[in-house]
């Protein structure tokens, strides 16, 4: 049965529902001048959180689908890092009052690849423009090759309390395959030091679907991430999307398994880390039973934005840096992607805003859904369209999508709740998608389901 799902479905590529509507709606319809507006009318109570890119790698892992250079120098990213400074400025100059910040988060790229007191001054500049309190949360993406002590200790003097550190894989083939060498050493270095420095919580990310990937080293990279006692795991399926990714071309298409084995390689992992003390959350996260994240998922107020699962319940994301992207209560906004564009608005004191989103009435009502679908396997459409204004008909009337999926049983739906079998819950992206008005609109190739 659950082949013929896995192909009826699995194969489909669709969104990762990080944000509802997705990246592709973008448009120059929405610009700077209405960015600047948005930030005026942010309420200076509200929390807020922060976004900043830091897009500068020393060199290129092939799987990689992040907005990022590669830079074996130094002065471009004194440079970049200059004109993220300009920026902040900037941008605390279009609201009314100091922000209140409830979450940081230093994305990449590699965030760490600028040097520690950098960091240190980034962060300082940050505490002038906004307001922080001790329950502020700052959390650092980190490449364990090049993390230093120093900047461990950096992170640690500024206020880092989480850091996501990548691991994806540790077979020495598929490493070889991704132009990504890392030791299972290297690695426990990274976290000693971090966990030396004060930083106490620690995310790892692993991909299954890679090159030369099988069942067998999914379960072997799993029990030696395990061995190091991360408080989370986010588990993604690898991407393949050469034509929007160029250099995944060096990725050999033959040494890729396919939707069964993708399959087999995820669930091979959620067993090991379930049989290690992790709880499941939501699609692809796992987290200790001490976990917020556990806390949150069990309560119903699991969140998803584009760091994945999250407790963040900020309505205001601000987005720093190439390629940000920020959520504003009235829509999304995106800054220009190359690096030159960026530069070059920022030095003419003009917001780096290329493109966005305003969100209408109806956008909000299926973003609800999508992200409580995608947090919690369930949801009351009639409940949510109420609260919205809505009349349910609008959303479940001649909804083919949904009648499929209840046909073949992968969801259930009585009186407009909808509740997703437990052992479908790998294609919830498609019962997500049957709530997307947008879907069959775009273009855009995302990853697949499986």
């Amino acid at each position: 049965m659950k082949s013929t799902i896995l192909e009826k479905y699995g194969e489909a590529r669709l969104p990762r529902y990080t944000s509802y509507p997705t990246a592709p709606q973008f448009s120059t319809s929405v610009d700077a001048l209405d960015y600047e507006g948005w930030l005026a009318g942010t309420a200076a109570k509200t929390g807020v959180s922060l976004y900043l890119h830091i897009p500068f790698c020393r060199s290129m892992c092939w799987y990689c689908g992040c907005h990022t250079t590669i830079s074996k120098k130094d002065q471009p990213i004194v440079d970049y890092l200059d004109t993220l400074r300009r920026e902040i400025q900037l941008v605390a100059t279009k609201t009314c009052q100091l922000l209140t910040i409830d979450h940081v988060h230093f994305g990449g790229g590699t965030p760490t690849i600028m040097q520690p007191q950098e960091f240190i001054d980034l962060m300082y500049l940050l505490r002038e423009n906004f307001v922080f309190s001790s329950r502020s949360e700052i959390a650092v993406e980190i490449d364990p090759r090049t993390l230093s002590d120093e900047m461990a200790q950096a992170l640690g003097h500024s206020g880092a309390g989480r850091a996501s550190l990548g691991v994806q894989s540790f077979d020495p083939a598929v490493q070889r395959a991704i132009n990504r060498i890392q030791s299972v050493e290297q690695t426990a270095g990274a976290v000693t030091a971090l966990r030396t420095a004060g930083v106490a919580n620690i995310n790892f990310d692993l991909i299954y679907g890679l090159p030369l990937q099988t069942v067998s080293s999914c379960i072997k990279t799993t029990e030696q991430a395990i061995a190091l006692r991360p408080d989370r795991f986010a588990v993604f399926g690898y991407a393949h999307i050469p034509s929007f990714k160029k250099h995944q071309r060096m990725i050999d298409e033959a040494t890729l398994p396919n939707a069964h084995q993708r399959d087999q390689q995820a669930e091979a992992i959620a067993r090991t880390l379930m049989s290690a003390g992790y709880r499941r959350i939501g699609l692809d996260h796992y987290a200790l039973e001490s976990d917020e994240l556990v806390t949150a998922q069990a309560s119903g107020r699991l969140r998803r934005n584009f760091q994945g699962y999250t407790t963040d319940t900020c309505e205001t994301l601000i987005g720093f840096g190439a390629s940000a992207i920020g959520h504003m209560r009235e829509g999304y906004i995106q800054n220009e992607v190359p690096l030159g564009l960026y530069t070059k608005r920022i030095a003419a004191g003009q917001l780096a805003t290329t493109k966005g989103y305003r969100l209408t009435a109806e956008d909000r009502l299926r973003a609800a859904i999508i992200e409580r679908l995608m947090c919690d396997f369930e949801v009351d459409v009639p409940e949510i369209c109420a609260d919205h204004g809505f009349d349910a008909g609008i959303l479940l009337t001649g909804n083919a999508r949904l009648k499929m999926l209840a046909n073949d049983g992968v969801i259930d739906i009585q009186n407009g709740f909808i509740r997703v079998a437990r052992e479908q819950r790998f294609v919830i992206r498609a019962v997500a998608a049957s709530f997307d008005a947008y879907l069959d609109q775009s273009g855009r190739t995302y990853g697949k389901v499986a």
